[in-house]
This record gives structure tokens, C-alpha cells and sequence, in this order.
């Protein structure tokens, strides 16, 4: 049977599901670059450079290796600009009896492919994504019947389930989790090792170039660029992670320094999440590390975390409750995203730096994201719409799967509690204790109220007394509700002050 296999761009693994019995005499691969993939939010400049460059590469491999591929690229004249404009295009030309792609990551794409086969006339076949190593159904199974579906919990079968860290039924060094070694504090004389980064060939130049000029009035810097783009890069990138950042990496995993936005993080989501990776190749790299003496067990173990518990955890979530969780918005925020998440025009100076580093990278590590970025948003009463799309479109490596849970469920408590246990607030202490941003900023983390405070800190009391009556029966919030209880009503109504003119001020 002639078939049309199509290829979306975070699904660049020669092992797709799509491509399983391919017959390289009658059948084509499909790709193609859309402006409506492009443009549904307005992306980083850096993240559609990333994604055409690895796109247009793993074509020419696939053709390298004998397949048929039709590639249409952004400005192809005869781009109609969608998947399913494409796909109607080349089914007609090609007379091609059957359709057959790999389930989507994100929502709203599967139901447009669910759609297709009446709008076609012919078969269409949506295969399972078996690069994750959790399936939506075996996470809907898990979490039937449970009144908490906690990572934690999820993570331990996972664990078990693929033999990863393990001694017979028990966790390789007695414990499964190793979060309380992975938090000390920054020291300014680390030596920290250079990212990974790779050559601009000529594909990715002419994507760069592409990129500058059709979407010039998206938010980022396109240059400089040093996103891997091969799976052959994207292994280098896991290699050189494993030799010179692993060993660090859980004790500084929470640390921010100005300056210094790497740190020792892996940096692999980008190609974890197009496909240029796969997960367990990740993982048995950092255990083989671990076994061979080469990295210590609170880091390894917290990578490992990372990839088996956490992302296949949010993605478990995303595919149980869309497409309702889009909409959950638990305390009801409403205020607009201030207009210094994109600017990084504030005199909070971690907002600032971290602002601005996802502007010049496409990236934050994950603190940034959570306990700065996020930790704002959750205390000002952003709009959670507004807060989703902007962490959708600031990041290389995000898709709706993973951002929409760890930005409404980890990052807003929008869902209620669904996924977290608690909201993740935190006045300026945490940051002062896990970052040396304060020390170069206009306020001064030390004063608790008054003009030249830092906001971070009366935001966090009013924010628990704003939400006291959806919050105070929550046991992990118990000892912060009797500490505001026992401030003088004079303290309570200097923070109110307080935070009403800072709030007006983000107008």
C-alpha cells in the first residue's frame, strides 16, 4: 500500500513509530515547515531556528539512508502553511492510499490529524509515541482510583518498572530521592565549564537568515547560535554533560548566578524533546557514570528524577485532564503580564538577569523558571493564560505537554493541588539564599517593608492572606499561617500597603 508517512518536527528519532515498515520503494516521508506552527504563538526567534535547522537535517539523513522524503520548507511557494494543507496537497499528487503520522505532543495538533481521515477519504494512522517510557494509558491506569497522583510515588514505579538505580527491590544507596542533597548554595569560586556548543553549517545559516527575516518582530536573539542540531551533535552534547557537568550538577541542581546561566545543568531538553535524544540512552549514560565512579549518586539520581519521574510525570498529567486543564485557574488571577517579561527593563534584579537570559538563550534552568519567573507570576495574581503562552513561547524546549503542567499545575497552583502538594512561594530569603542576584539589585532583600524592600517580601504574606480561605487547610502551609498570624496588625497592614503599590505600579 502507497503511503504517506508525515514527520512533525519534534519527532526527529529514526526510531519514530511512523516509520515502522516503511517501504522505500512506494512510500514518502512528509515534512514540512508551517507558518501555522510557527506563528500559533510567536516563538523564539532562537527556538524556530533550532527546530528548522534539526528538521532540515534529520531529512537529509533519512535520505541518505535510501527513504523518499518530500521537504517543504517555510518559503516554498507552494506552502500552504499548514500540516493538514500539506498533507491534503500530497495525498492528492501522490494518490496515496494511507496517511500514517506518530501521535502529537500537544492537544490541539491530534485533533486536527483525528479529523483528517473523514476530510481525505482515505485511512489515516495515528501511532503511539513509544519513545516515552510511560504510555498516556499506562499513566491513566496508574493514577485510577488514587485521591493523589504524586511524582514521587509515580517515579518509584518507573524506577522499578525499568530497572534503573536499582539493588534487587530496593533503591541503589538505600534512598529513592536525593532532593535534599541537591541544594547548596552558589559559591562564587566555582569553575564552571562552557556549554556545549556547535558550528553554524550552511543549513543552519540559511535557517538563521530565514528566521531574521520573517519573524523579526518575535521576542529573542537568534545569535549567537549553538544549539546542536544532529542527533550526532545532540550525543556529543549528552557526552560532554556526562564528563564535566554531571558530578556538580546535584549539588548546585537550585543555584543561580549572575552571569552564569548554564551552570551545570544538562541542557539536553531541547533534544530530549525533538527527538534527537531518546530518554533512556540519557539515563543509562548518567547510571554507567555513577557505576564507573565517575559522578556521585545525589546527582545522578536527581538527573535520572528529571527524565523518568518528572517529565514523563507532567506529560502522564497532560494526556489525563486536556483538554479542561488549559482552563483551571484556582485563584482566579486576572492581572496582565507585566511588560518587563519581555523588556527585562526592572529594577528586580533577578527578574532581570533571568529575563534576559532567556532572551539572549532561549533558555532558564528550571529555579529561574519555578522559584523567580514563576515564583512572580503565582504572587502578582498573573493571569495564567498569559503566563502559559509566555513560557510557551520564551523556550527552546517547549511544547504544550510539558509547559502546561509545570506552568499551571508546579508554577501557579492553578489546578488546585492537582500536581503539587503546595505553591511553590517564597519570599526573598530563597532567593538571597540560592543566588548572589541581590547583591547587585535596587532593593534590598534584607527589609521587609518600605520602598526599598524587596518585593518578593510582603508579596509572599499578602499573597497567603489574599488566599487564605483556599489555602489555610493546607498542612504544608500550616506553620507559615500561624507565623502571619502572629504579626501586629500594624506589620499586616504595611504589607497590604505595600503590595497594593507595587501591584499598581505593574500597570
Amino acid at each position: 500500500m502507497k503511503t504517506l508517512r508525515l514527520i512533525l518536527g519534534d519527532q526527529l528519532s529514526h526510531s519514530i513509530s511512523s516509520l515502522e515498515g516503511h517501504d522505500k520503494v512506494s512510500d514518502t516521508v512528509l515534512m514540512c515547515e508551517v507558518i501555522d506552527e510557527a506563528n500559533y504563538v510567536k516563538h523564539h526567534k532562537k527556538k524556530i531556528a533550532f527546530l528548522f535547522s534539526a528538521m532540515r537535517h534529520f531529512a537529509n539523513e533519512l535520505v541518505e539512508l535510501g527513504f523518499t522524503v518530500c521537504y517543504i520548507k517555510l518559503d516554498d511557494t507552494t506552502n500552504t502553511g499548514s500540516f493538514f494543507g500539506e498533507v491534503k496537497r500530497h495525498q492528492q499528487n501522490g494518490s496515496y492510499r494511507k496517511i500514517v503520522v506518530t501521535q502529537p505532543s500537544e492537544y490541539r495538533v491530534l485533533v486536527d490529524c483525528q479529523s483528517w481521515q473523514d476530510k481525505l477519504g482515505c485511512a489515516v494512522e495515528i501511532r503511539p509515541d513509544d519513545r516515552f517510557l510511560s504510555s498516556p494509558e499506562d499513566f491513566s491506569n496508574w493514577a485510577s482510583g488514587r485521591k493523589q497522583i504524586r511524582m514521587e510515588y509515580f517515579y518509584r514505579i518507573m524506577r522499578q518498572k525499568h530497572n534503573i538505580l536499582m539493588a534487587g527491590n530496593q533503591p541503589v544507596g538505600g534512598k529513592w530521592n536525593y532532593d535534599s542533597e541537591n541544594r547548596q548554595k552558589p559559591n562564587v569560586g566555582l569553575t564552571i565549564p562552557a556549554p556545549f556548543r556547535s558550528s553554524i553549517d550552511s543549513i543552519t545559516q540559511q535557517v538563521i537568515t530565514l528566521v531574521s527575516d520573517r519573524f523579526a518582530n518575535h521576542f529573542g536573539d537568534v545569535l549567537p547560535f549553538q544549539f546542536a542540531v544532529t542527533r550526532d551533535e545532540a550525543l556529543n552534547a549528552l557526552k560532554q554533560f556526562i564528563e564535566y557537568r554531571l558530578f556538580y550538577f546535584g549539588d548546585y541542581q537550585d543555584a543561580m548566578i549572575e552571569g552564569e546561566p548554564w551552570m551545570y545543568h544538562s541542557h539536553l531538553s531541547f533534544y530530549l524533546n525533538c527527538g534527537l535524544l531518546l530518554p533512556m540512552e540519557c539515563v543509562r549514560a548518567a547510571e554507567q557514570a555513577y557505576y564507573d565512579g565517575n559522578a556521585p549518586l545525589n546527582s545522578v539520581e536527581g538527573f535520572i528524577r528529571q527524565i523518568v519521574g518528572w517529565r514523563e510525570y507532567v506529560r502522564g498529567i497532560y494526556w489525563l485532564k486536556m483538554p479542561a486543564y488549559k482552563a483551571e485557574n484556582f485563584f482566579e488571577a486576572k492581572r496582565n503580564l507585566p511588560d518587563f517579561y519581555w523588556t527585562a527593563n526592572t529594577k528586580m534584579n533577578c527578574l532581570s538577569q533571568c529575563v534576559t537570559e532567556t532572551k539572549e538563550n532561549a533558555y532558564a534552568h528550571h529555579i529561574q523558571r519555578l522559584m523567580v519567573l514563576g515564583n512572580f507570576a503565582l504572587l502578582t495574581g498573573i493571569d495564567p493564560v498569559e503566563v502559559n503562552e509566555w513560557f510557551l513561547i520564551v523556550y527552546a524546549d517547549a511544547y504544550e505537554w510539558v509547559e502546561l503542567p509545570n506552568v499551571t499545575g508546579m508554577i501557579l497552583f492553578a489546578d488546585g493541588g492537582y500536581l503539587a502538594s503546595k505553591p511553590y512561594a517564597a519570599g526573598g530569603s530563597y532567593i538571597n539564599k540560592m543566588s548572589n542576584f541581590c547583591k547587585n539589585c535596587a532593593y534590598n532583600v534584607a527589609q521587609k517593608n518600605g520602598e526599598n524592600a524587596c518585593p518578593f517580601n510582603y508579596l509572599y504574606w499578602s499573597f497567603l492572606a489574599q488566599n487564605r480561605d483556599k489555602l489555610s487547610n493546607n498542612y504544608r502551609l500550616t506553620m507559615m499561617y500561624k507565623a502571619l498570624d502572629r504579626m501586629s496588625d500594624d506589620k499586616k497592614k504595611a504589607i497590604e500597603h505595600d503590595s497594593q503599590l507595587f501591584l499598581a505600579s505593574l500597570a
